[in-house]
């Protein structure tokens, strides 16, 4: 994940401190359409940082990770499912790969208040009502669903019902969507141990002191993949399911106010129509979409 940091690092995306999710913080009209934009670029009315040309940051230099960006960690080459979205975009707005620019911006730094020496950033960003008080984000063009991550022998791999999952000890991260999950949906009956980072709820999984962790899928994925090993690096733990998402998305970040968001969310809109995003998710993020599916739990 995130340049291989700590389980900490990897989560911050879409897992820690989440104090609300919303489904769009975009103040452009729902109105705009697909013509209106390429038609203000070629007029050279849309409101780019460097004209003609679409500026987009990631966090370049503390690693581009696969799937969503290629295996060289080079954004500009298309590949991976985030690199392959940006481009996609660009064309649908008329904008041609070679008047694409990628520059970068450190995550921490993307969703903090003032402005931005970029067009849009992506870089697996969460939609939060504390971040879309001073940046505005597009519509979703990742939804992310929380899943569970245990050892290979503990129970709750092959009995995870609705009903099973109550009887579970769970571990997890304070301040995390993954624990507010645990609480509000699956409502187990014993207490949830919680930790003040997820490197810790990791070591309590680990030494089993709890039977399952929750977490967003793709850091879940890492995490039974590569962070929970023996010593000759063979996973120990396993991703037992994901669960249907409850509003968690990914959103592309703007500076607070700027109006390019509705001929973005126009393309995104577009893009979905033509099964483009979908066949994007097929490609490229395919060891997400493959774990299994979880029953529903109710709030």
């Amino acid at each position: 994940m995130r340049g291989l940091k700590s389980l900490t690092s990897l989560a911050a995306g879409s897992a820690l401190v989440l104090s609300g999710l919303v489904a769009s913080t975009s103040s452009a009209t729902a109105t705009t359409t697909i013509a209106q934009c390429q038609a203000s670029f070629k007029s050279g009315h849309l409101p780019l940082v460097s004209a003609g040309k679409l500026t987009v940051a990631s966090d370049i230099n503390n690693g581009l990770y696969q799937p969503w960006f290629g295996a060289n960690g080079n954004p500009s080459t298309g590949k991976g499912y985030e690199s392959a979205l940006a481009y996609a975009i660009a064309k649908d707005l008329g904008i041609t790969s070679k008047n694409v620019k990628w520059t970068a911006e450190a995550f921490d730094s993307s969703f903090a208040p003032g402005s931005k020496n970029f067009d849009f950033d992506i870089n697996e960003i969460s939609v939060t009502t504390d971040r879309a008080q001073v940046v505005d984000f597009s519509n979703s063009y990742y939804n992310v669903q929380q899943s569970i991550v245990a050892l290979k022998t503990n129970a709750i791999v092959k009995h995870h019902s609705a009903t099973e999952l109550k009887n579970y000890t769970y571990g997890d991260q304070i301040g995390t969507t993954g624990l507010d999950y645990i609480n509000n949906h699956i409502k187990p009956t014993k207490q949830v141990h919680v930790y003040n980072t997820l490197d810790e709820a990791v070591a309590a999984l680990t030494a089993g002191q709890v039977d399952a962790i929750v977490v967003d899928t793709p850091t879940g994925q890492y995490m039974a993949a590569a962070q929970i090993v023996d010593s000759k690096n063979k996973p120990l733990a396993t991703q037992v399911g994901q669960f249907p998402s409850t509003g968690e998305h990914y959103g592309l970040l703007f500076q607070k106010g700027n109006t390019l968001v509705g001929c973005v969310n126009a393309a995104i809109a577009d893009l979905t129509t033509k099964g483009t995003i979908k066949s994007l998710q097929s490609q490229y993020l395919g060891i997400y979409t493959k774990v299994p599916k979880l029953t529903p739990i109710q709030p």
